[in-house]
């Protein structure tokens, strides 16, 4: 049986990868800043008392961080696999701009992966292996309208994990994105715009439980059509490009 982390399980898809993990042969460490009060959580843990423990974390927070990581390795002797799922999301025109959400993104979304990166490596140096798997997005790829905090944050947090993979790999400790396009959570709900090839929490979730159990490859990226999108639009002229961005403005 294998032991794996969480962190931001309180809600959408790391609610729902949660719940698939609990049916599978894993013991599971669910983690969020408020997490003990969280009645789906406390429920789940009296369903499932000898798999599921439950461990506030404040990725905002060094000292949180660090007293967090130390208190999960002292809940599993040794754990597999560690999800940084934890994310905060504002969608913003320049007329509506406010640095202090841009400045909370970048807190949460990269600086708060790196937090838990920091602490967590030597442990899993400790051990000997490991996976670290970050809940990125396809957004990374391509700054659209009105996403660019969210996106940039993202973006940063990508390109930090292409930066750390080679020198982990090396120690047995493996390093994974997960891009995916839009989602249906309490984020999302905040657009007030069409969202292509939008998925649900579950079929994002299964996506991601698919992926990480399949043979170790760096990204995990869907749905295709958004994704394919995204990726052809890093890859053409800017005069292209940003052209296409200009039809995306409402």
């Amino acid at each position: 049986m294998k032991n794996i982390w969480i962190i931001g399980s309180s809600s959408g898809i790391g609610l729902k990868l949660l719940n698939i993990y609990l049916k599978q042969d894993y013991k599971i460490i669910a983690s969020a800043r408020t997490i003990e009060t969280s009645e789906e959580l406390l429920t789940l843990q009296k369903e499932y008392p000898n798999k599921l423990n439950l461990l506030d974390i404040d990725v905002s927070n060094t000292q949180s961080v660090e007293s967090s990581v130390k208190k999960a390795f002292t809940i599993f002797d040794t754990i597999d696999i560690t999800i940084f799922n934890a994310a905060v999301y504002e969608v913003m025109s320049m007329e509506n701009w406010n640095i202090k959400h841009y400045e909370n993104m970048t807190n949460i979304n990269y600086l708060g992966a790196l937090r838990v990166t920091t602490t967590l490596i030597p442990f899993y140096e400790k051990q000997g292996f490991g996976r670290l798997v970050f809940n990125a997005s396809l957004s990374s790829y391509f700054g659209l309208p009105y996403g660019g905090g969210y996106s940039a944050s993202k973006a940063a947090l990508v390109n930090f994990a292409q930066s750390i993979q080679a020198e982990l790999i090396v120690k047995n400790i493996e390093v994974q994105i997960i891009n995916h396009g839009f989602v249906k959570t309490r984020l999302t709900q905040k657009n007030d715009f069409e969202m292509p090839d939008l998925i649900t929490s579950e079929v994002a979730a299964n996506n991601i439980y698919e992926g990480i159990n399949r043979k170790y490859s760096f990204e995990i990226r869907f749905p295709f059509k958004i994704s394919l999108f995204l990726r052809l639009m890093a890859m053409l002229p800017y005069k292209i490009s940003l052209a296409i961005n200009k039809k995306l403005l409402k």
